[in-house]
């Protein structure tokens, strides 16, 4: 291994949360080092292309407050703004933004690379230097050693990650990209508690083959909210409108007939998922006694037709995806990409 420099941070991981850390260290004076397997894909939106929401928008805002990124950067790529709770009083409204996946990217990498004290590495990390009960740097993938007086790791859904998609199931931290493996094992050697979370993620549409007439149309709000403090309508791209589908009797007994070909009912996965995304077919299961749930249409960006079809996310099965989609209204013709 060769030592290669000193830091007194080192993050892991350049998604949201490694980009806001590396970003407040290195304002804080801190000489900072941002690791990350691929700096293209730094601020990268590895799921839903939105920032905010009820809960999400709060924390988005207080982020800002403290001088981080997120919202600034939710400005610069927001495509449809809208204030959720409008209705009620003040402390329970939320701003939420659709962004172009591609402007979001660039607009957080800029604010990486223009920032003083902080540099970045395109490796991935393998192991961690201890001395005692203290972190003291990492190893890259290719034996390179940063030390550092704090290491910070943010490495979402890559420590071990494995992709589930029905009986099938490959090891990945998102789609295309490697799990970190080597990493996860050497966490579980250190006297931490170890465990495991699960997310997933809807099947991605060509929005060439919806029909929209048969969607109701839901335009962002007038005038168009601003996510910073210091945001600008101005700066805002070109909008766009999102639409609203529903599932239906027929859609629930497609689920119900593959529940037991799902990863999460067969027993192969039996992680904790997030509390407010239910899958689609704990949604079915769960909810028996409700004939239809909302899918928002949203769009991918603005230089793609790709969308993403909000409320449906789902490890069960290729083909019975394939069904499931094609049985709501508007999606019947609808040609899957991912």
């Amino acid at each position: 291994m060769v030592s290669f420099a000193n830091f007194d941070v080192v993050v892991v991981g350049g998604g949201h949360a490694g980009t806001e850390a590396a970003l407040a260290a290195a304002r804080s004076g801190a000489r900072t080092l941002l690791l990350t397997h691929n700096i293209e894909t730094i601020g990268q939106m590895s799921c839903n292309p939105a920032i905010g929401g009820i809960g999400k928008g709060h924390l988005t805002k207080e982020i800002d407050a403290l001088g981080g990124v997120m919202a600034r950067a939710a400005d610069r790529a927001g495509i449809h703004f809208r204030i959720l709770n409008r209705r009620k009083g003040p402390a329970v409204r939320a701003t939420r933004a659709q962004a172009d996946r591609v402007l979001y990217r660039q607009a957080i990498r800029e604010a990486v690379e223009r920032q003083e004290n902080l540099s970045l590495f395109q490796q991935a990390v393998d192991d961690l230097l201890v001395e005692g009960e203290r972190v003291t740097g990492v190893v890259t993938q290719m034996g390179l050693k940063f030390r550092a007086r704090a290491v910070v790791l943010t490495t979402g859904t890559f420590l071990g990650g494995r992709i589930h998609v029905g009986e099938s199931n490959h090891g990945g931290g998102r789609v295309g990209d490697p799990p970190a493996v080597a990493l996860a094992s050497r966490l579980r050697e250190l006297p931490f508690r170890v465990g495991r979370l699960k997310t997933g993620t809807p099947p991605r549409i060509d929005g060439r083959s919806i029909d929209y007439g048969l969607l109701q149309k839901q335009p962002g709000d007038q005038p168009v909210p601003v996510f910073s403090f210091t945001g600008r309508a101005e700066q805002h791209p070109r909008q766009v409108s999102c639409h609203l589908t529903h599932t239906n009797p027929r859609t629930h007994d497609i689920i119900r007939a593959s529940l037991h070909r799902s990863p999460m009912y067969s027993g192969a996965i039996a992680s904790v998922g997030p509390r407010y995304c239910p899958s689609i077919e704990d949604k079915v299961v769960r909810f028996a006694d409700k004939a239809s749930h909302q899918i928002f249409i949203e769009p991918e960006g603005l230089t793609t037709r790709e969308v993403y079809p909000n409320g449906i996310s789902t490890s069960l099965p290729f083909e019975t995806q394939y069904k499931l989609v094609r049985s709501i209204a508007g999606f019947e013709q609808a040609h899957i990409t991912r």
